[in-house]
């Protein structure tokens, strides 16, 4: 079936819409999609009832409203249609208000003190801006879920928040530069998902993949990723087959899946779609990843989506590319051929680096997570540092406006925005740097710092308000300023002044890197635990309230939640090691040298040489005893972390004593493996799991 007759034909959009809705209704349900206007409480009914309609034709039974708790994944409680009547015969039924407004129980998902478990009533709502679809015969409402209380228990209402406070910043800043036609500013994201590709049953084999899905042990095989031969390489016909149907599962869906490719490590790949408006797309990336893992299965593979499933070889990041669009079409992100429409985008541009530069701390925990530590900086990935890449053409533009300098062959005598006519920058005028965090590629940046597992809706909440903040301070200055021209080139002037710290075109895994980055003022924020605590800095509840993304109380409910869940998800990774080490590893290598003791014996009675018994055993042995000296210590760090009650403390154990224990511990395992034979070693090995679905 050609796939313009597959796309979004399990999505409940215009089109559909169209046929299903009353032309009024419709009329108005397109000012809502497209102006984010409040849906008119009136048509609630009958959108209700036409979908109701359509839902059925396509063989749907149930419903749910689709909601995006602070699990980091999403959840749904299905009804169904029907409803008994007093004949004792049965009718199919969706009112106005099961579409607008849901109740699930919401005493069991994270609050992080917003309230108590006694306390289980919590509410969701319907995003009318991001279209309705059908997944496994349910009709699936994407919504909003906060409390009784009005707090948002999710990741979906900041995002909006901050989408709007965004939106009404830029329009400030674009109706002075006569734009009086724009009724919309939107944040755009493309999000690139990476992945790995295992199979099924070497999978099962594994309780840490199992428990925790990423490998605690692993000794490095003969072949890693050393001769780039993988990346965007031939794809393997079985994994062809699994992308073909993901592909197809996905655009009918909508989402608009664009690019698959192998990525640099054996067994890892990427899927990136055609950008998509900011909450549209994260709910599109949480329909990908649960596909992702759910047709892998499918073909007899399981997908890993965690930042760092093995060591010795790239870990997955998810790149997410931003911009921002206008309902006209502009993107503001791009240069321009006159002098207003150059302006206007280095205006934005000196926005986003103001933004970048003043909130580096924000940027950086909104992609901290126990799993992405273990990836960022480590040479695959950018450093935990957060700096800007401009390329070289737009650096010296910059550059020469600071200066008040010719730029280029130009011949005037200062160079002067909105006077001056600027050269066309292109779009590729300069290499692209893997090693930035935060990279301009021609007309949008790529935030390469957000891990593979985490949804996209942190980073661009963070985002989003620090570039609506700075928006906020030029609207106030330009709208106050006598002489327009003159205040504009003076504030992108200051601005390129104040905080050109940011701006960074080199290596990013240069060591040097670290040390410049400190004399230039930078935040160096390795882990969690030293990137979290910022969330909750005076001056960024401030922010959060000002922009009215998130309230006090909102803000340290999330530092909290992500605090303990750090500790929570290396504490199961510290107990699966344990329980690993004490049942499988060391009991199969003592079994091995009981063998090697048994041969020894016998050669030594019957006087035949037994130098390789011999070495072996006594290196294997002396492993052996520092693999349980690890062992014990490790289980007297976990006894000590779960009897920590405060949350602030634990994760500070958890980064100061508890992971480096488990480093120790997987030492000598790792080395155990390579030393005793594959036939007793209790688990898939790298080599199984990295080449075994060829």
């Amino acid at each position: 079936m050609p796939i313009t007759d597959v796309f979004a034909s399990n999505v409940f959009d215009e089109a559909k819409m169209k046929e299903y809705l009353a032309k009024d209704t419709f009329q108005e349900m397109e000012k809502t999609i497209r102006e984010g206007k409040p849906l008119n409480p009136k048509i609630a009914e009958a959108v209700a009832h036409g979908m109701k309609e359509w839902a059925l034709s396509k063989g749907a039974t149930h419903f749910t409203h689709w909601f995006q708790p602070l699990t980091g994944v999403t959840a749904e409680k299905h009804d169904s249609f029907l409803n008994p009547s007093k004949d004792h015969s049965i009718s199919l039924e969706f009112s106005g208000k099961e579409l607008v407004k849901g109740e699930p129980d919401a005493s069991s998902f994270p609050s992080g003190g917003l309230r108590a478990t006694f306390e289980a009533r919590g509410y969701t709502a319907w995003d009318p801006t991001s279209f309705v679809f059908i997944k496994n015969g349910v009709l699936c409402i994407p919504t909003a879920f906060y409390s009784y209380t009005g707090h948002a228990l999710d990741k979906k209402t900041p995002l909006l928040r901050s989408m709007d406070a965004i939106n009404t910043q830029a329009l400030r800043i674009l109706h002075l530069f006569g734009h009086d036609d724009v009724k919309t500013v939107r944040t755009t994201v493309g999000p690139e998902q990476e992945y790995f590709l295992i199979d099924l049953e070497d999978y099962k084999q594994r309780k840490d993949l199992l428990y925790t899905g990423r490998t605690l042990f692993g000794a490095p095989c003969p072949k890693g990723q050393e001769l780039e031969d993988h990346y965007f390489g031939t794809i393997k016909t079985r994994v062809q087959s699994f992308m073909q149907e993901l592909n197809s599962e996905l655009w009918k869906l909508g989402v608009y899946a664009k690019t698959e490719h192998n990525e640099v490590a054996p067994a890892q790949f990427e899927l990136a779609p055609v950008f998509s408006t900011t909450n549209i797309a994260t709910d599109h990336n949480q329909l990908t990843m649960e596909l992702i893992q759910r047709i892998a299965k499918r073909h007899g593979m399981v997908a890993l989506l965690h930042e760092k499933p093995f060591e010795y070889i790239n870990g997955s990041g998810k790149h997410n590319n931003w911009s921002l669009s206008t309902d006209t079409g502009m993107n503001l992100l791009e240069p321009g051929d006159t002098p207003y429409e150059n302006a206007q985008f280095l205006l934005f541009l000196s926005a986003v680096i103001k933004a970048v530069d003043e909130h580096q701390d924000l940027l950086r925990l909104s992609v901290a997570t126990a799993g992405n530590d273990h990836r960022l900086g480590a040479n695959e990935a950018p450093p935990a540092i957060i700096s800007m890449f401009l390329g070289d053409e737009l650096t010296d533009v910059l550059k020469a406006i600071e200066t008040d300098q010719p730029y280029g062959q130009k011949k005037q005598e200062r160079m002067r925005v909105g006077i001056d006519i600027l050269p066309k920058i292109k779009k590729d005028a300069t290499d692209r740097n893997r090693t930035s965090p935060f990279a301009f590629t021609g007309n949008k940046f790529e935030f390469r710092m957000p891990g593979s597992n985490s949804s996209i809706a942190g980073c661009n909440i963070m985002l989003n308000t620090a570039v609506a903040d700075v928006l906020e301070g030029f609207a106030d200055t330009l709208e106050k300023a006598d002489n327009f021209e003159d205040m504009l080139h003076t504030l992108i002037q200051t601005t390129i002044k104040e905080h050109k710290r940011i701006i960074f075109n080199g290596n990013g895994y240069d060591d040097s890197w670290i040390g410049e980055a400190e004399s230039r003022g930078l935040l160096n924020l390795p882990t969690t635990p030293d990137a979290l605590p910022y969330s909750i800095k005076p001056e960024n509840i401030e922010l959060f309230e000002r922009q009215h993304v998130l309230n006090k109380e909102e803000v340290y409910s999330r530092y909290e939640i992500t605090m303990e869940e750090y500790t929570k998800i290396v504490l199961i990774e510290a107990r699966t090691m344990v329980g690993m080490a004490r049942k499988d590893i060391l009991p199969a290598v003592s079994k091995y040298t009981q063998s090697l003791a048994d041969t020894l014996a016998l050669k030594k009675q019957t006087g035949v040489s037994a130098t390789y018994e011999k070495a072996n055993l006594d290196e294997i042995s002396s492993y052996l005893d520092k693999a349980y000296v690890a062992l014990k210590d490790l289980e007297a760090k976990v006894k000590t972390l779960e009897e920590t009650e405060d949350f602030e403390k634990a994760a500070n154990y958890v980064r100061d004593a508890i992971l480096p224990a488990m480093s120790t511990l997987r030492k000598p395992c790792d080395k155990l493996e390579t030393l005793v034979s594959a036939e007793v070693w209790p688990f898939p090995t790298y080599g199984k799991l990295l080449f075994g679905i060829i």
